[in-house]
């Protein structure tokens, strides 16, 4: 595994990239950013897929800051056609989605504009879960405006203590949350929240209960953000849908058992 940059449209993007060829799995993230899909990373290239977990513009490894106009699921949603643009990228993709990626996942497959041949929600938005209070506050401009860079730094660290499901020690803490130590990314993640509204997810409803592409959801049954109500929830009224559970994990089962969670995406992606 490694961290690459490339160009889109003027703003250098990172992304985590393993395996030379093979079909193409594309993860997204959601809150966080592409270290949720790190651990998944080098068993997906061992199985002969080419993996690359992208950072959206101005969050996690990128440059660029977004507006909340930019942050919105079918604006990020839009752009990713120009990221693979910029890979070269124009073969169907295996497509994969934490969190709020797991929304824009769910609108990459319903507008068109890429061709997935199978979809990966992973302890994702999907209907009106979302968004949880923690970053609904964020939407209220008035809020936005009085939070500060120590207020993102500290809500950021409560969300990914609570989203590991598990001890973990300061060093990891740290490391997830070494993004927003930059102002210009804790900006972007306020534009992300501004973003929010379940609205985006529940008008992909009609077209998701039409779609005939395989879903495979996977979820940690611990999660207390994406409850596993709501993956059982979407597997009855969505077809070509099954869920795997994750047992003893959080929001990011793969930071609780990514060789589960990489079992379940090779065995599905095959």
């Amino acid at each position: 595994m490694k961290r690459l940059t490339v160009d889109v449209a003027g703003t250098q993007i990172s992304y985590l990239a393993a395996g030379e060829s093979g079909p193409v799995v594309l993860m997204l993230h959601g809150t966080y950013w592409s270290r949720v899909w790190q651990p998944v990373m080098d068993p997906l290239a061992q199985a002969g897929f080419r993996a690359i977990a992208v950072d959206f513009p101005g969050l996690g490894r990128s440059a660029g800051e977004l507006t909340v106009e930019q942050a919105s699921i079918p604006a990020l949603a839009d752009w990713l056609v120009a990221f693979l643009r910029a890979l070269n990228i124009d073969e169907p993709v295996l497509l994969a989605g934490h969190d709020i990626g797991g929304g824009v996942a769910q609108h990459v497959l319903v507008d068109g504009k890429v061709r997935v041949e199978k979809l990966v929600l992973m302890n994702a938005v999907v209907f009106d879960s979302w968004p949880v209070p923690g970053v609904a506050r964020f939407r209220d401009p008035v809020v936005a405006a009085s939070t500060t860079h120590e207020d993102v730094l500290a809500a950021r660290r409560k969300s990914v203590v609570t989203a590991l499901g598990r001890p973990a020690t300061e060093s990891e803490i740290v490391d997830y949350l070494d993004p927003w130590q930059d102002p210009r990314v804790a900006r972007s993640w306020l534009a992300l929240a501004g973003a929010a509204y379940n609205r985006y997810t529940m008008e992909l409803v009609p077209q998701l209960r039409a779609s005939q592409t395989p879903k495979l959801l996977i979820w940690g049954e611990d999660d207390t953000f994406q409850v596993v109500q709501n993956a059982e929830h979407f597997v009855s009224q969505i077809p070509q849908s099954k869920l795997v559970r994750i047992a003893k994990a959080g929001h990011i089962p793969t930071e609780n058992d990514a060789a589960a969670v990489a079992q379940a995406m090779i065995g599905f992606f095959r």
